[in-house]
């Protein structure tokens, strides 16, 4: 079987729009079908079992992938000449640079075995759990090193052996006009050597996906859009390579009380207008535990800010806190009683206009503007 004449979604049996995840499923399964093991003495089975490996291969990397959506085949042969029968290109795309400069800067030989990917995970935790900070535990499916084969894709008890097509050194070479053009070797994808037997649990790829139980300190501080960065704990990397890196990002719930501006807590309160006339005080309870007491200003208007200092979020990995900050609204009764209402009646009969000083002025200016229009 030519794996070069066939569609590679063809043979991994998935259409031209799946995803990463829908891929990866169908080749495990197709790569269980036809491995030789399971299919002692077959030569079909064998040929198909590499194309299909072929086809992942490409289709599981987003730059090869879109090559090959763009350019089919041809994404990976040298244009139709220079290079022999089977030299085809399936490394990355930097790799032509890296064969015109890489012998004057140090490059050449085996490549090095990539490092495991990165992982981002998303948490969501509550105001309170972002002021005092938490420990919890989060699980995630994730790449790991395969045991049987202690990550190096070769079935226990066998080995490798050196590449045939590039001779071990992880590289072919092209003519392409003047240039003479490296790039990585698709047999052995850069290592310089071949399995000779792949690992019946991992099918060769050295990881396997498992479910992982990490336990996640969350300091105290933090905010939406923190990254807790966790060493170590990304994808399994290839052949035994070195794993990436977890991130978790973290996002705040909104709270019922308050609003948060940096290392401030801000909450609106309502207050009656009697108590923005005479004055008093308010009990606002804090995240910390404690009730912060408040003074009301006689005559304080809507909007005006009042602060506490030092009794807002914790500085993230520092010292000290932020405030609590108190916006305040002077609300206007709705339900007034008769007696109420009488009592205002004579209040309002008392008023000068000097009371409010700020309605006084509207609408002094109003009747200055009025006079200019009528002189």
């Amino acid at each position: 079987m030519a794996s070069a004449e066939i569609d590679f979604y063809e043979l991994l049996e998935v259409e031209r729009t799946a995803d990463d995840a829908t891929i990866k499923s169908s080749y495990r399964k197709l790569a269980m079908k036809w491995h030789p093991d399971k299919n002692p003495g077959c030569a079909d089975s064998e040929a198909r079992f590499k194309a299909i490996s072929q086809a992942y291969d490409c289709l599981k990397d987003p730059q090869k992938r879109a090559a090959y959506d763009r350019y089919g085949h041809e994404a990976f042969q040298n244009g139709g000449g220079g290079a022999g029968a089977g030299q085809g290109f399936g490394g990355d795309f930097g790799d032509i640079f890296e064969s015109i400069f890489g012998s004057a800067f140090g490059g050449g030989g085996r490549q090095q075995a990539r490092r495991g990917a990165d992982l981002r995970y998303d948490m969501e935790i509550s105001l309170d759990e972002a002021f005092h900070g938490k420990s919890a535990q989060i699980e995630i499916e994730v790449s790991q090193v395969c045991e049987p084969c202690d990550g190096q894709g070769a079935e226990p008890g066998t080995g490798t052996r050196r590449c045939t097509l590039c001779g071990g050194h992880g590289k072919v070479r092209s003519q392409q006009g003047f240039f003479m053009v490296e790039r990585t070797c698709p047999t052995c994808h850069g290592r310089g050597e071949v399995i000779e037997k792949p690992c019946r649990s991992c099918g060769g790829e050295g990881r396997v996906d498992k479910p992982q139980t990490l336990e996640v300190n969350v300091p105290p501080g933090v905010d939406s859009g923190t990254r807790i960065r966790v060493a170590g704990k990304g994808e399994a990397g290839p052949f035994g390579a070195p794993p990436g890196d977890l991130y978790i990002f973290l996002h705040v719930k909104r709270h019922k009380v308050f609003e948060r501006e940096g290392t401030n807590l801000i909450t609106r309160v309502p207050i009656t207008f009697t108590t923005a006339a005479l004055g008093g005080e308010i009990e606002i309870p804090g995240l910390d535990g404690e009730r912060h007491q408040i003074a009301i200003p006689a005559g304080i208007q809507s909007g005006k800010q009042l602060r506490k200092r030092g009794v807002g979020m914790p500085v993230l990995q520092g010292r000290g806190r932020g405030d609590l900050v108190v916006e305040i609204s002077v609300e206007t009764p709705t339900k007034l009683s008769a007696r109420q209402k009488e009592l205002l009646r004579e209040l309002q009969a008392t008023e000068t206009g000097d009371e409010c000083p700020g309605s006084k002025g509207f609408f002094d200016r109003i009747k200055e503007a009025w006079n200019d229009l009528t002189d």
